[in-house]
């Protein structure tokens, strides 16, 4: 059974930080991409950061670089977001994703997780 189970989201002040996990199981972990999305209130999905399958290469939206970091660990197949410096604009629902392959798109994914809650308020 494919699984994609998100965690680590919840309420934090500006200028805060929030490590959200993504814990996979049930499909060949090191042959997918893996990518971390978010939806606001009243916005479209978009991508946030992506990582590749074999040589790990990461990807970040532009608002994201430089205050998170996405990684993957095969030994236990779950991918991270460190997100550091949050925003109250980074308030929204995140979602992990995966899609089979090297290429780090955020279209065609082939499993998605249910999302965590991230809150930046004060």
């Amino acid at each position: 059974q494919v699984q994609l189970v998100a965690s680590g989201g919840g309420l934090v002040q500006p200028g805060g930080s929030l490590r959200l996990s993504c814990a996979a199981s049930g499909f060949a972990f090191d042959s997918y991409s893996f990518a971390w999305l978010r939806q606001a209130p009243g916005m479209a999905r978009e991508g946030v950061s992506c990582i590749s399958s074999s040589l790990g290469t990461t990807y970040y939206t532009p608002s994201a670089k430089g205050r998170f970091t996405i990684t993957r660990n095969s030994a236990n197949n779950t991918v991270h977001l460190q997100m550091n410096d949050l925003r109250p604009e980074d308030t929204a629902v995140y979602y992990c994703a995966a899609r089979v392959g090297r290429q780090c798109l955020y279209y065609g994914i082939d499993y998605w997780g249910k999302g965590t809650l991230v809150t930046v308020s004060s």
